[in-house]
């Protein structure tokens, strides 16, 4: 059995920049456990697996998929830069006709488009409750052990002056609960910051910066309906077959 796989830098123009994942693009069913086992064999933060709804599916034509992600260690409700990622394999890769895709999802439907030259995600927009902390984030799986918190945000005000471009606000993003001590650049962080972040400044078009080693861009822009649009670009940095042989 081969399954098509791709690496794909998220939020980012520019290759080994921004966040990769790995998208598997699933012709049939999977068996459960080779889902896990494949993301810890990628062993980045997220691997997506793209799935066919309905047999006669086509991942050139169809415009609605499953999709779910996981880490190294364990699955996730909601990843954005893996949801960006398998959004620009169907459609720079598989050449998808359609302007628009959705994902049947943990978290609900997620739509991505086109826009000229990015792909926009439409997420959930999270309400904030924000917390004074300071981190030392080798003490942070230790400190925490009830198994509510999944993440942890740091953010700060940015200006949006300067060379060669000015950002709304800065963050970073840590889940070491979830086997990604620092995750490069996260979409579905931005669910949560659009929100805080629009209150503070009186704002819904917003420009931020996950300002991780490897860095990424995010386009927020808040909407009526309780969601949020966060667009960016993707660079396929590698095509291949995974391939699974019967013991």
């Amino acid at each position: 059995m081969q399954i098509p796989i791709f690496i794909v830098d998220a939020f980012t123009e520019q290759l080994f920049f921004g966040n990769p994942a790995a998208v598997c693009l699933l012709e049939d069913k999977l068996e459960e456990d080779l889902h896990q086992k494949i993301a810890t064999e990628m062993n980045l933060s997220e691997t997506a697996f793209v799935r066919k709804l309905h047999p006669t599916d086509d991942f050139a034509k169809s415009s609605c998929f499953g999709l779910r992600w996981f880490t190294p260690t364990n699955e996730v409700p909601l990843c954005g830069h893996a949801t960006l990622a398998s959004a620009a394999v169907l459609f720079c890769k598989k050449k998808n006709i359609n302007s628009s895709l959705t994902f049947v999802t943990l978290s609900g439907e997620l739509n991505a488009r086109q826009a000229e030259d990015h792909i926009i995600l439409d997420l959930p927009l999270y309400l904030t409750y924000p917390q004074k902390l300071k981190v030392n984030t080798q003490a942070l799986l230790p400190a925490e052990k009830t198994g509510r918190v999944k993440g942890l945000i740091l953010t700060l005000k940015g200006r949006f002056t300067g060379k060669p471009k000015g950002y709304d606000f800065y963050s970073r993003y840590f889940a070491p609960w979830n086997g990604v001590p620092e995750d490069p650049v996260t979409g579905s962080a931005h669910a949560v910051l659009s929100s805080y972040w629009s209150q503070q400044l009186g704002k819904k078009e917003m420009l931020a910066f996950q300002c991780s080693s490897r860095g990424g861009e995010l386009k927020i822009s808040l909407r009526n309906d309780g969601r949020v649009d966060i667009g960016g670009h993707a660079v396929i940095v590698l095509t291949g077959n995974l391939t699974l042989k019967s013991e």
